[in-house]
């Protein structure tokens, strides 16, 4: 990893704060895993000019304020008719665009900004601390989303083109936590998971994963707002443990670098 635009938002995030512990830029390389030279373009700001990475933007701030006046005007329009709207109005996009527009609204954006300037200060001891946790699906076959295939119009039925398919493929549901110490033991869940067997995953997967990466010592515990999660039965058996849970936002696994962890299953299982 040499180049600056390879490192994560995370690894940046790293290196400024060790920066500002008085680390030195061959001890942040070290830490982080990259080249001295990628911290160093990192910190002297020479990644600024560079060209940015992924797909342009392809809607405004006044596109979008337009799209929440739609979204007002009736809350039960299916995702074609306010794409209908949109276009109208003088913003040509995609569906997809759309929905990602809607889904996430502007009192779960003041929450995960309000989330992020609180621990924007945090050390690296204090993100060391921290036990983060997730459950995933995984499908053995092509993904919940099945296969895609490139191809011409009228190249519908050739063979090339062509995958078999498993109407009900197997899937598997597993948990797990990670830290910056290592990970801890898969729980492979079978059926949908209540708060009884939450609790019980609790007992006997993250129980034991926490004393092998901390010992006696202190951790902070990071779940996300799942009902089984957020009952009240849930919160006592923390209380009971004597267990500090982090504080999360809602709709914000991209905050979670448990996912990826998640990113490359076959590896990591």
């Amino acid at each position: 990893m040499d180049k600056t635009a390879d490192l994560t938002a995370v690894q940046k995030a790293i290196i400024d704060t060790l920066k500002r512990e008085g680390k030195t830029q061959k001890e942040i390389s070290e830490r982080i895993g990259c080249s001295q030279s990628a911290v160093s373009r990192h910190l002297s700001g020479k990644s600024v000019g560079r060209k940015k990475c992924g797909k342009k933007r392809c809607t405004t701030r006044r596109g979008d304020r337009t799209l929440r006046k739609i979204v007002e005007k009736d809350r039960f329009q299916t995702l074609r008719d306010l794409r209908k709207q949109w276009t109208e109005s003088g913003v040509e996009t995609s569906r997809a665009t759309v929905h990602r527009r809607v889904l996430l609204n502007q009192k779960q954006r003041q929450k995960r900004l309000t989330w992020v300037k609180e621990k924007q200060h945090w050390t690296v001891a204090q993100w060391s601390k921290v036990l983060f946790s997730d459950e995933s699906k995984f499908c053995m076959s092509f993904g919940n989303q099945g296969a895609r295939v490139w191809r011409k119009t009228g190249e519908k039925e050739m063979p090339k083109c062509l995958k078999s398919s498993v109407k009900y493929p197997q899937s598997v549901m597993v948990w797990g936590a990670m830290s910056a110490a290592g990970v801890g033991p898969l729980c492979f869940i079978k059926g949908r998971v209540n708060a009884a067997s939450y609790q019980e995953i609790l007992e006997h997967f993250m129980l034991p994963s926490a004393e092998k990466l901390y010992g006696d010592e202190d951790f902070v515990f990071q779940h996300d707002l799942a009902p089984a999660y957020s009952v009240k039965t849930t919160g006592k058996w923390f209380t009971d443990h004597g267990i500090t849970v982090l504080n999360w936002p809602a709709n914000s696994p991209d905050l979670n670098p448990i996912e990826n962890l998640y990113l490359n299953p076959i590896e990591n299982l």
